[in-house]
């Protein structure tokens, strides 16, 4: 089966460079009409400049694609609603939105400043919910929307020198978990990509040879099932190089421990049981987890009664 995007309108932020243009590009290729958001500043956020995004405009035209530039600052909820409201008065509805933007500051904690932290947390968080914000409304009255978070494995799995932006991109797959319960009803689909790949954000820590491998087309290539009609719910995809996988969250089925017994020498001694692997489970709410409690205390108690 084709995936295609004729007559559907897409958001891609930071889409001047890297994966952004590259999600861009394809979106347009298979028929997206596409808003290419870049505030055109350096690795680091600092600076601005719209030529890059109006070169992704360009090519996009020249293949006879439609596409518009924004320069909106994804942190800045004024901006990112003049993007949005534009595109709704060219275009009449926004069907997809690419969260990609993102910035790097990266220094061990403890050289960290305050304002490093936060300036990243700003951009990946609250770009995301910005941008989200923005158009959540818009996919509701259509009864349709799809939205791609980016996380990455350094916030998944953590990464030296980079405490602020492992914490911002563990911070989009938390928001990522309640909307997609919250946006069901309403046929909006919320995923995330965890993406490795050779652009400005990386080409200083891998070789040449190695950036090139990890070409930003083949995060593409698997961003784009996670945006279609088809597009799963709740899913993390983990892409680079040519290999796809996903990522979950298992919680392990654990132990009840009565309250006349409860202590931490006793959690300390159940703990084979508290980690065993059989019967454990991806959640698909919070509730799920207190809901197990429950039932595990419910059991005891029906033990203590026969």
């Amino acid at each position: 089966m084709t995936i295609s995007f004729a007559g559907q309108v897409a958001i891609v932020t930071g889409a001047g460079n890297g994966l952004g243009r590259s999600h861009a590009l394809e979106l347009a290729k298979r028929g997206a009409k596409v808003v290419v958001n870049d505030l055109g500043g350096a690795r680091d956020g600092s600076g601005a400049s719209s030529a890059a995004s109006k070169e992704v405009v360009e090519l996009i035209q020249a293949m006879g694609g439609e596409a518009i530039s924004h320069g909106a600052n994804v942190a800045n909820f004024d901006e990112v609603q003049d993007m949005v409201q534009q595109t709704m008065d060219k275009w009449g509805r926004v069907d997809i939105l690419i969260n990609n933007a993102g910035i790097l500051r990266d220094k061990s904690f403890s050289k960290m400043t305050l304002d490093d932290f936060k300036l990243v947390m700003d951009v990946h968080v609250m770009g995301s919910v910005n941008c989200t914000k923005a158009v959540w409304e818009i996919m509701k009255q259509q009864n349709y929307g799809r939205i791609v978070m980016t996380t990455s494995s350094s916030g998944m799995y953590g990464n030296f020198g980079q405490s602020n932006y492992g914490a911002a991109k563990m911070a989009v797959i938390g928001l990522m978990n309640t909307l997609v319960l919250e946006g069901a009803k309403n046929n909006i689909h919320i995923n995330a990509l965890a993406p490795t790949a050779g652009t400005r954000m990386t080409e200083d820590l891998m070789p040449e040879e190695i950036v090139k491998a990890f070409a930003p087309e083949a995060v593409t290539a698997g961003m784009l099932t996670l945006c279609d009609e088809a597009a799963p719910n709740r899913f993390i995809l983990c892409a680079g190089a040519g290999g796809y996988s996903s990522a979950s969250i298992f919680e392990t089925d654990g132990c009840f421990i009565p309250t006349a017994k409860q202590s931490p020498e006793a959690v300390r001694e159940n703990w084979p049981k508290l980690t065993a692997q059989d019967n454990q489970q991806a959640l698909v709410s919070g509730a799920q987890q207190g809901e197990k409690f429950i039932m595990k205390a419910m059991a005891f108690m029906k033990s203590q009664q026969a």
